[in-house]
């Protein structure tokens, strides 16, 4: 299942990028993306999830 980012909610703050900078960047626009062909089943995907402050990743 692939992992999105809803930049309705995200705010930029960057703690998926810090707990999983294997599958998420900042991108210019100050909103967090999933980086292009990154492993999406890595466990700190779902860490990432749970951690986020606003809710705006999902799988």
């Amino acid at each position: 299942m692939a992992v999105k980012v809803d930049h309705d909610l995200c705010t930029g703050c960057g703690l998926c990028t810090q707990i999983c900078p294997e599958v998420f960047e900042m991108g210019d626009d100050g909103y967090s993306h999933v980086i292009r062909g990154a492993d999406e089943s890595l466990p700190c995907v779902d860490e990432a999830i749970e951690q986020c402050p606003v809710g705006a990743i999902s799988r």
